[in-house]
């Protein structure tokens, strides 16, 4: 995936803005939307996700401090970002957007070995059964609040296909997901009428076509309808990870001690 040179400058500044006013170093950032995902339309956000570091001291505080540091939307730019304690923990339990970020095929820094090592110690963390949980909560409520009914809100097909089809990745035993929708629709879908529609319908969104209500899209629907109500019925045996947590500890305390 590619970013134009002068929008990955401005978003290193921004971010270079943020470590001198909150005193952190930022270690990695990288885009978590719908650029990252491969349909972005010509008004898309960008959605910039970054993990960060205090200096020691700050951890060594009898008050804790907040873990999260975010920006309002400004200039179609939503920024915001993770301690690296938090990030950690969320790592440890298999949190899907933290997997996702270290995945991302767009990067705007990566300035240490820390996500390096996070993603080489993602094998032992990947829990396939919470990762498929979080997916299939998500195509759930955005179905419910978006594809009921005659009248559909279009763009929402693409945020109920991405956890389906994140959900049928899981179930094949592929891995950790990927960001990229259209790896996911490659791999997970075999049905050629739905890979048509789903393709049609990308086809739309990035011409700039505007989304707003309309009839249902037939075959994405029933394809959508069919793949919940399977999941929902599914029981499923998978392995929950196994990751050592002192393997954390110690990555926790290099960082801090650098």
């Amino acid at each position: 995936m590619i970013i134009e040179k002068s929008i990955k400058k401005q978003m290193v500044t921004l971010l270079a803005e943020i470590e001198k006013k909150e005193d952190i170093h930022i270690f990695y950032a990288c885009e978590s939307g719908s650029r990252a995902w491969g349909f972005p339309s010509a008004d898309s956000d960008y959605d910039v996700r970054f993990l960060y570091v205090h200096p020691r001291d700050w951890y060594l505080s009898l008050d804790e401090g907040p873990d999260v540091i975010e920006r309002p939307i400004d200039d179609k730019i939503d920024i915001s970002g993770w301690d690296l304690k938090k990030a950690l923990e969320l790592f440890r339990k298999s949190n899907p957007p933290i997997l996702e970020w270290l995945q991302s095929p767009i990067i705007y820094l990566e300035k240490s070995t820390i996500a390096q090592h996070m993603r080489k110690l993602l094998p032992e963390f990947y829990s396939p059964i919470a990762c498929l949980y979080h997916y299939l909560h998500m195509a759930q409520r955005n179905f419910r609040e978006y594809l009921k009914g005659d009248t559909v809100w279009i763009k929402k097909y693409f945020y109920v296909l991405r956890p389906i089809l994140a959900c049928r990745w899981i179930e094949a035993d592929l891995g950790p997901v990927p960001m990229e929708f259209k790896t996911l629709v490659d791999r997970t879908v075999n049905s050629k009428s739905v890979k048509v529609a789903i393709s049609d319908l990308l086809k739309r969104k990035q011409s700039g076509e505007e989304f707003d209500r309309a009839p249902q899209i037939p075959v994405l629907s029933n394809f959508i309808e069919s793949a919940l109500e399977r999941l929902e019925k599914q029981k499923f045996g998978m392995k929950k990870s196994k990751g050592d947590t002192e393997k954390l500890n110690r990555l926790f305390r290099s960082c801090l001690l650098r």
